[in-house]
């Protein structure tokens, strides 16, 4: 089937994203931004080429990170549009992610086809001192994302996963040194052995960061094993360990000695895809995960001498996911399935926790092909707890190939949730006492925007607006004693995105990201903190011979608002600017020599008020492949 599209109208539009890339979209634009081609798994929950998707979506591969010697999780994420991350402190303390401005508990993280957090787990330790394999890779989806993947899916979804090993085994080893005594290394070796495929990578590293009593040590590690029983079974397994250890002094006020954090996160998952027909596709997966997180604060507390304490949070989840996937009817493809959890939460800290929690979710989806060049789906989820209720979530979206190969439009809506925390239905404090009868939080939006293929094999750009109304915010209500937690706050963000990869000559790129936000706390008539208005992230890569290449970075963040760690009062934030440098000398097949240079200009900023970022650094690194 063909959708008849006139000639003239097309040619219109081809020539309008053209015009508004040589107006300003050229200079302001970066993204991993995928080829038409590329599949993505986390936006349908089954793999489908970027074409055909009706909303903004983003791939990076592990070995492009490690090409651009990009360290750590929350630096890889920041080389998108929308994915503003804020840290609290140096190399390894807890930075959160504002994707298209929402919340910072409003971003699901999917680890190895599993949920990795949810209302009483965070991602924010696991997002500063992670590492990405090569063998690895992330994709990012933007808008609400519950209708597929449940609460918290509110701003967007980053899925992390390990790619399936094949063909003869190759590894790599490496080990970098550099400023503030930072010493790293990492291994990772994938291949296959008949039909059984491996995939395996760790890493590990300490520093002593730039203030006294502020080191960090890490190291994780992530395994993966397919089985192909026969041409309808598949089978496999995942396994993956995060262990970090904070010395965190607080902002430089408070300037504590005493303070540490100690993340200990584990997950495991069994999987099994049945292919019984050409029309249908089983898939179902088990998944564990255990996290520990302790927080020390031995006295002395300055500056004002608090008591000493010691916080244990533990969390225990399991998952059953099982879904179907069923192409038996002309231009259809239907998935639909179910997800149940249960997660249990202990915690001796503030709000004293010992509460589990039971889910069960349906979901359903129709991909539906329109014509050659039209592509529309359409998604309906519920989700019921035992502890607050059920909610239920939908999605359209819609992809038009106006220009097959070189133009698409495209445009998607959906709703989303956030469930409220055991801490916020349960908690119990001399100040504060939680509220049973909270329900969810809530999202709408929609976005449209374009993508473009450039001609001659030029590069692509990509140009999204998007809109996000937040209903139901649970906010603190201060004028009852003690304290709670009430439903009582509205809040909308929306913006643009634009971004491009631009292939400078055949042995350059130029890849730019931009993102223009406004966000707003519709309650107060206020800016939401720590969001950058303007925020834009450049990369330039160049191979200056078949074995030396070169590269430069930046990243701009500007108007943003923050809360003052000496008065608690709002403020405008600084804005900033950081530069880096990096390059690579392969000596031959195996051996390589790296060297990189972060803040290369030295900017004296704070990224969350009181929190000095790193000054320059420069890092030194062997790497061998076998």
């Amino acid at each position: 089937m063909t959708c008849p599209l006139p000639a003239r109208f097309a040619g219109r539009l081809f020539l309008v994203s053209l015009t508004a890339l040589a107006a300003g979209s050229f200079a302001a634009a970066q993204e991993a931004v995928a080829e038409f081609d590329t599949l993505v798994v986390a936006a349908t929950r089954t793999p489908v080429p970027i074409a055909q998707l009706g909303m903004a979506a983003d791939v990076i591969s592990g070995n492009d990170l490690l090409d651009r010697q990009v360290p750590s999780l929350a630096m890889a994420l920041s080389l998108v549009p929308s994915t503003p991350t804020t840290a609290t402190g140096a190399y390894g303390a807890a930075t959160s992610l504002f994707l298209r401005g929402s919340e910072s508990n409003h971003t699901l993280f999917l680890v190895d086809g599993i949920r990795f957090n949810d209302a009483n787990t965070d991602y924010f330790n696991f997002l500063s001192g992670s590492q990405i394999g090569p063998h690895e890779r992330i994709e990012i989806v933007r808008g609400p994302q519950s209708t597929l993947h449940g609460g918290e899916a509110v701003g967007g979804v980053i899925s992390i996963e390990q790619i399936p090993g094949s063909g003869p085994a190759s590894g790599s080893f490496a080990v970098e040194a550099g400023s503030f005594g930072s010493i790293s290394s990492r291994v990772s070796v994938a291949g296959s052995n008949g039909a059984t495929g491996y995939n395996f990578s760790a890493f590990g590293g300490h520093t002593d960061n730039d203030r006294p009593d502020n080191s960090f040590n890490r190291g994780g590690f992530a395994l993966r094993l397919d089985r192909t029983v026969s041409e309808q079974l598949k089978i496999g397994a995942t396994a993956r360990g995060y262990v970090g250890d904070y010395d965190s002094p607080g902002d430089l006020v408070t300037n504590d000695p005493n303070n540490s954090e100690r993340d200990r996160i584990g997950l495991a998952t069994v999987f099994a895809e049945f292919t019984p027909t050409p029309d249908w596709v089983l898939r179902a997966t088990l998944g564990v995960e255990h996290r520990q997180q302790v927080s020390d604060n031995p006295a002395p507390n300055p500056p004002w001498n608090d008591p000493a304490s010691h916080d244990t949070t533990t969390n225990r989840r399991g998952v059953i996911d099982a879904q179907a996937t069923w192409s038996g009817l002309a231009n259809h493809r239907i998935t639909f399935g179910t997800t149940t959890e249960w997660s249990d939460t202990r915690s001796d800290g503030f709000g004293d926790i010992d509460e589990n929690q039971t889910l069960f979710a349906v979901f359903a989806q129709d991909e539906i092909t329109l014509c050659k060049e039209l592509f529309l789906t359409l998604g309906l989820r519920n989700d019921d707890h035992d502890t607050f209720g059920h909610a239920t979530t939908g999605r359209a979206t819609i992809a038009w190939l106006a220009l097959p190969g070189r133009l698409k439009l495209r445009s998607s809506y959906g709703t989303a949730f956030r469930s409220p925390s055991f801490l916020d239905l349960y908690g119990k404090d001399a100040y504060y006492v939680g509220n049973p009868d909270l329900e969810s939080e809530r999202a709408r939006g929609w976005d449209a925007g374009f993508d473009v293929t450039l001609p001659r094999n030029l590069g692509s750009v990509s140009v999204t607006w998007f809109d996000i109304r937040y209903d139901d915010l649970i906010a603190y209500d201060f004028s009852v004693y003690p304290s709670t937690v009430r439903n009582i706050s509205d809040a909308r963000t929306y913006g643009v995105e634009i971004a491009s990869r631009i292939n400078l000559s055949g042995a350059a790129s130029l890849q730019l990201a931009y993102t223009w936000l406004e966000a707003e706390d519709s309650a107060a008539n206020t800016r939401l903190l720590r969001r950058p208005r303007h925020s834009l992230v450049a990369d330039v890569w160049y191979k200056l011979t078949r074995s030396v290449s070169v590269g430069a970075g930046v990243a701009l963040a500007s108007e943003r608002q923050d809360v003052s760690s000496v008065t608690y009062l709002t403020i405008d934030a600084e804005d900033y600017t950081v530069a880096r440098l990096y390059a690579a000398w392969r000596v031959n097949d195996r051996l390589s020599l790296k060297a990189r240079l972060e803040n290369a200009l030295d900017e004296r900023y704070e990224p969350a008020h009181g929190f000095p970022a790193l000054p320059r650094a420069a890092y030194g690194s062997v790497e061998w492949r076998f």
